[in-house]
């Protein structure tokens, strides 16, 4: 398990950063026992490189053991033969105040996993939408204060931002991603924390890659969030967006090293966890974890 942040660590943060809130998260796992790459679904796989199985349970755990270490509520759900990417279980749905947006997969590969998910949300209590329309879930869908951000580009479609907003009665903005290595939107951009803005309108912080990004969603994004840290196209590479944050607290793989020293200058404690065996099939961190918000 990655160690804590030591003091000499901590000192190197800004004096000038804001106090970090830890906040308390509920989120859905799957363990990677049926995981290996046999197909290709993006450009980080390849049937061709072998994978361990084993090793990639191992590295899962670290990350499982991480959660529960900050206090966080873990909630798994079985794995299915046949499904080795059940293991990237942000993409099985998108859940807000008890309510489920279910998956509905692009490829065919991954399509059996939308069911899966949508059954184990009935059965744990959350109202579930059934989608008409094609999208991955928390893979493309992030709650950033009161604003949902969509991505499009390469899985989700711009039929299931319309969806997801009269579902849900919020304000949708949808970012068009460029560039097939970043083929989900948690994969280029990482929601950090909330933030209570002028007459109580929550936003957040964000961290994003901008040349993932079309011209058009880049000038989103700048006047959304003009305080947002842009990493570098290195510390993206090793999906050092690929991220999870309680607000204080973020995890993010030890390669993306610009972006840790980012996140320190702002007064948020990063924690490193290496998931290199699981991005063997495209997915990281944030891939791995499901927020449930009841």
């Amino acid at each position: 398990m990655p160690t804590p942040t030591t003091a000499t660590e901590t000192r190197i943060t800004s004096a000038s950063a804001p106090e970090r809130i830890q906040q308390h998260r509920r989120y859905l796992m799957c363990r990677p026992e049926h995981f290996t790459v046999s197909y290709t679904i993006n450009p980080w796989m390849e049937p061709a490189n072998p994978t361990d199985t084993a090793k990639a349970v191992r590295q899962w755990q670290t990350l499982y053991d991480l959660y529960v270490s900050l206090g966080h509520e873990v909630h798994l759900i079985d794995p299915i033969p046949g499904l080795p990417d059940m293991v990237y279980t942000a993409n099985g749905g998108f859940l807000i105040d008890g309510t489920a947006y279910g998956a509905r997969f692009r490829y065919e590969q991954r399509m059996p996993e939308g069911p899966a998910f949508m059954d184990w949300f009935r059965a744990n209590g959350f109202e579930v939408a059934e989608p008409l329309e094609t999208n991955e879930g928390e893979g493309d869908f992030l709650l950033a204060g009161d604003v949902i951000l969509a991505g499009t580009g390469f899985r989700s479609t711009d039929a299931s931002h319309r969806e997801l907003r009269e579902l849900f009665g919020r304000e949708v903005l949808s970012l068009t991603l460029i560039d097939p290595r970043f083929y989900h939107l948690d994969t280029a951009l990482s929601v950090l924390d909330p933030v209570q803005g002028p007459g109580g309108v929550e936003r957040a912080n964000i961290a994003y890659l901008p040349h993932a990004f079309d011209e058009r969603s880049q000038q989103l994004l700048a006047e959304r969030f003009p305080d947002a840290i842009q990493v570098s196209d290195a510390d993206g590479a090793v999906f050092g967006l690929n991220s999870a944050s309680d607000g204080r607290n973020v995890i993010i793989s030890p390669r993306a090293t610009g972006f840790e020293a980012q996140l320190r200058e702002r007064g948020y404690v990063p924690h490193l966890v290496d998931l290199s065996e699981l991005l063997l099939g495209g997915g990281g961190i944030k891939c791995c974890t499901l927020e449930l918000r009841r």
